[in-house]
């Protein structure tokens, strides 16, 4: 039961954006402004906050991220927009409520009362009147495991995602447990059937990885017929697991992990580039189109802007660079 769509609204582009938490909600509140036909597919292997504590209390997927890329498709009406906002609450209290947020817990009843996470999501995507669907990569609440090498060479291993994300450490591998697990079946169709996937921005080895070790995802990525667009972050995490890594470092690292997925377009802020030339023959070299564009916001803080994603993004899909239109699938309109 996706989400109700107001009357007419231009459809677009069937696009699936992948990734988590303030990332993915970039992307989603870019592709938003061009396209109905969205698709957000989130990690969940979550184990801190909110959602870790019901995940370990509850036995559920770990809501958070899935919460937030919901909030980013609201309606942009008064009930859309408050509805997000209810969404987004979070108590402050002495309490067992310290903390949670609303949308966690209105997401956990659904799930409660309906058996069915993907039904649970739409009817709070319904909610919201949301201009895109929201799914688990999984319908298996995962753990992420990374291998760090440490100052002395030694590589160890580093469990649980909010573990992993705060490691400054270079990591060399990241591995899901239970490993191979199964997709959501809808989430594939929903890749399958994509005339764009969006990969990133956001936490490159918690949140964009994921998906692909999850095996019918990556085969759906690998074979089905859409065009990968990667979206490169606006700087590296001064603590934490990007710390260190420069704008090709991302492609290199998902290349490592998926070297069949065939990137098409690559998308930087150039403010965010260090050395552009090695970035473009990065891409050169895989056979993708580089768009230089700044996507961040101009009061210097390290967030895309919607509206500049959402040109920088309708670029690439109308062909601007080059040959890259759609494959048998529509552009912007």
């Amino acid at each position: 039961m996706p989400g109700t769509l107001p009357r007419g609204v231009r459809r677009g582009p069937r696009v699936v954006a992948i990734g988590g938490g303030h990332g993915l909600s970039a992307t989603l509140s870019a592709l938003r402004l061009m396209t109905d036909q969205i698709t957000a597919v989130v990690t969940v292997a979550d184990d801190g906050g909110s959602s870790g504590r019901l995940r370990e209390e509850l036995a559920v997927l770990p809501p958070g991220d899935l919460r937030m890329a919901l909030a980013a498709l609201c309606d942009d009406s008064d009930w859309g927009r408050t509805w997000r906002d209810v969404l987004q609450h979070r108590f402050h209290t002495d309490g067992p409520l310290d903390q949670h947020a609303l949308g966690n817990l209105l997401i956990v009843t659904l799930w409660e009362l309906l058996g069915d996470p993907v039904a649970g999501l739409d009817w709070v995507g319904r909610l919201l009147g949301a201009r895109g669907r929201v799914l688990p990569m999984t319908e298996v609440p995962l753990l992420i495991e990374a291998e760090v090498r440490r100052a002395d060479g030694r590589l160890e291993t580093v469990r649980g995602q909010s573990s992993v994300a705060r490691t400054t450490d270079p990591i060399t591998q990241v591995r899901l447990v239970p490993a191979d697990p199964p997709a959501c079946l809808h989430a594939v169709a929903a890749v399958e059937q994509a005339d764009w996937v969006v990969l990133g921005p956001g936490s490159w080895y918690t949140s964009v990885l994921p998906h692909l070790l999850v095996p019918e995802l990556r085969s759906a990525l690998v074979r089905g017929g859409a065009r990968v667009v990667v979206v490169l972050n606006l700087s590296p995490e001064e603590h934490g697991e990007t710390a260190g890594m420069h704008a090709e470092d991302y492609l290199a690292v998902l290349h490592d992990h998926a070297p069949e997925l065939e990137v098409h377009a690559v998308v930087a802020d150039p403010r965010a580039v260090e050395d552009t030339g090695r970035l473009a023959e990065h891409c050169e070299a895989r056979d993708a189109r580089l768009l230089l564009r700044q996507v961040g916001r101009s009061d210097g803080t390290a967030r895309h802007d919607p509206l500049r994603l959402a040109a920088a993004l309708r670029d690439v899909v109308e062909g601007v660079l080059g040959d890259l239109g759609p494959r048998g699938g529509r552009g912007f309109h």
